[in-house]
């Protein structure tokens, strides 16, 4: 059902600028011109050379930052009865795309399919050689919800289900070349579920220092993820993952 996925950077409309350059440095990609009512829209486009597609967009919003999904669809209605059936909740519908919340309460769209031809943009050098690549997008679940969320979003992508090597992870893969899979990170407390971008690196020291040198903050450090905030202070994570996707 689903043809693309798009990671929605939702940034804060007082530092949009700062963080709009962040993100395409540390992903190698170029600002498109600004679109919308109020000029709150761009893509990052990767270099046209590489003959790939783009995978990521943001947006300038009010209050805090985060993360939502756009998952193109060849039919929007369709897909939206197919969520709502399992237990999603219809926030917004407008004529070409419509607005939804899981059963945890994370915010993600359809939007219409067939807009998007070629392969997911290929990890990124750093000035240091260091290989790195903004490929997933964590949802933070509490809990209390974390048996429905996995159901909702198991159920609503059809991807292959696979347990992480720490028990509260979990992860799904598509079976196609798209931008972003999905972690599902069970919490030690109730919230509503949220989402935060991940970058693997071949060294995730080496690309934390580089995008502190671009404007990010540590916030803490694990064994196999360092938490970072960008300028617009949304946390992310660089994580030991192979960049290649392999």
């Amino acid at each position: 059902m689903i043809r693309w996925i798009w990671a929605f950077l939702d940034r804060p409309a007082q530092r949009f600028d700062d963080c709009a350059k962040f993100w395409s440095t540390v992903t190698d990609t170029q600002l498109s011109p600004r679109r919308g009512e109020n000029d709150e829209f761009l893509t990052l486009l990767p270099d046209p050379a590489l003959f790939a597609a783009a995978g990521i967009k943001m947006q300038a919003v009010t209050g805090l930052g985060g993360v939502h999904l756009d998952l193109d669809v060849d039919d929007i209605a369709a897909a939206a009865r197919i969520a709502l059936e399992r237990g999603a909740e219809l926030v917004a519908n407008h004529p070409d795309y419509a607005v939804l919340r899981s059963p945890g309460g994370q915010t993600f769209c359809f939007t219409p399919s067939g807009r998007v031809k070629g392969r997911p943009a290929p990890a990124v050098h750093a000035p240091d050689g260091t290989l790195s690549r903004l490929d997933q997008v964590c949802l933070d679940i509490g809990p209390a919800d974390y048996d429905a969320e996995t159901r909702f979003w198991k159920s609503l992508t059809g991807w292959e289900f696979q347990h992480g090597r720490l028990p509260e992870f979990a992860r799904l893969r598509p079976a196609q070349q798209l931008p972003v899979q999905l972690l599902l990170q069970r919490l030690g407390a109730d919230r509503p579920t949220s989402a935060h971008v991940d970058l693997s690196a071949a060294d995730m020291d080496a690309t934390a220092a580089w995008h502190e040198s671009l404007g990010a903050t540590v916030v803490h450090r694990r064994e196999h993820w360092i938490v970072l905030s960008d300028p617009g202070d949304t946390p992310y994570c660089v994580t030991a993952r192979d960049p290649h996707g392999v």
